[in-house]
């Protein structure tokens, strides 16, 4: 954390005056490790989403995939802070508190068939399962949590239903340039799902917040993003 760091020009991405700062330092890392998730799998009006894990990677897969037109997106979380922020923020079309009926009830709220996207952003090892099980046939899984494990079976949980697990990995220059040329056509601002926000100098207070899960994004902003 500094005022100031020195940067190689060709890593740096054009900020578009209809984004703030906060917008533009989520695009690397958050918004841009999403895109680049969601890219993969491919979301659009005829997929039903998952997601496991609702922090800051999570809500901003609930804004894209909002915008990408899913016709359903359902969440999962232990922290209620966070279930409440994506509810609230309309992020999420139902959230589930995590729990061992998770894939039983995702199901439940498709129809019986699971959702055709799941996306994991929590790295923990029970809700990358839920996310493999609660994918329909020739659905399609995408795990962004760093981290963790994970156990299945591969006959039933996978090769039967013929169903696909990616992993990715942050995000490219390029693509970066796309998802902000896509945030501004889509008047998507990822500030707003930042909760709270410190200056510099309480940098442990934002690192300590953050780590209680009881937030949305924390920023450490300078003072023109303070307000």
């Amino acid at each position: 954390m500094a005022e100031y760091m020195v940067a190689e020009e060709k890593d740096l991405i054009a900020l578009p005056d209809a984004l703030t700062y906060a917008d533009g330092a989520q695009v690397a890392c958050g918004f841009g490790t999403v895109y680049e998730g969601l890219e993969k799998i491919g979301v659009d009006g005829n997929c039903a989403v998952l997601i496991t894990g609702l922090g800051p990677v999570g809500l901003a897969t609930g804004a894209l995939c909002r915008k990408l037109g899913a016709n359903k997106i359902i969440g999962i979380d232990v922290v209620p802070e966070r279930m409440k922020i994506a509810i609230d923020l309309g992020l999420c079309d139902t959230v589930l508190a995590s729990g061992p009926e998770n894939a039983a009830e995702v199901k439940r709220l498709t129809g019986g068939y699971g959702v055709e996207r799941a996306v994991d952003c929590s790295a923990h090892h029970a809700a990358r399962a839920t996310a493999i099980r609660a994918t329909r046939k020739w659905g399609k899984i995408v795990f962004l949590g760093e981290g963790g494990t994970v156990e299945f079976n591969p006959s039933p949980d996978i090769i039967h239903d013929q169903k696909t697990i990616y992993g990715s990995w942050v995000t490219s220059t390029w693509l970066m340039e796309e998802l902000v040329e896509r945030l501004v056509r889509w008047n998507l601002h990822p500030a707003d799902i930042i909760t709270h926000r410190f200056p510099l100098e309480r940098a442990s207070d934002a690192y300590a917040l953050m780590a209680s899960g009881k937030c949305g994004k924390v920023a450490v902003c300078q003072d023109e993003e303070l307000a």
